[in-house]
């Protein structure tokens, strides 16, 4: 889930140039907070950022992971159900949000949300592994080793072990 930080951080920072110079500047302090780890001060900035410009997406997005990050699943999943409500194609927001539903137990929401994400996107490798790992919780150990068996084939490395783990 590590991984699922560093893309989403990563490809936020491509939509930037297009936001508020000053929303912009906010996002960037909190993006390299987060990188380092300061889940807490990330946030802030967000906050910062979406206060200048409440259409900045990928601040809500990032704000949702650095909440995730230091255990607020609620403010997470209200961050990410903005961004979907927003852009309902954004697939990117949906592995994300099964990401915060699977810390909740909430498998088949997991579950219908990577399916979303995966049809939007059919190479997010992530939906597919978390996919995988929702399917086997609710004990379906065929789709989860063809997931992980797809996750794999897309060049999941988490897959790999995952796939040896539960497919025995």
């Amino acid at each position: 889930m590590k991984k699922l930080l560093i893309l989403t951080l990563f490809l936020s920072s491509f939509v930037g140039w297009c936001q508020n110079p000053a929303a912009f500047d906010h996002f960037d302090k909190a993006y390299k907070k987060a990188s380092n780890g300061d889940y807490k001060g990330s946030i802030v900035d967000y906050t910062k950022a979406i206060n200048i410009d409440p259409t900045f997406m990928e601040a809500y997005l990032n704000r949702a992971v650095s909440k995730q990050n230091i255990g607020d699943l609620k403010g997470a999943l209200d961050d990410v159900n903005k961004v979907i409500a927003k852009d309902p194609k954004k697939a990117d927001a949906y592995t994300t949000r099964a990401n915060i539903n699977y810390k909740l137990m909430d498998y088949k929401s997991v579950i219908s949300d990577c399916t979303i994400s995966i049809k939007i996107n059919p190479s997010d490798y992530i939906a597919y592994n978390l996919r995988a790992l929702a399917n086997n919780r609710i004990g379906d150990k065929k789709s989860a080793c063809a997931d992980f068996n797809k996750a794999i084939e897309l060049g999941s490395q988490s897959a790999i072990q995952n796939k040896k783990t539960f497919c025995k």
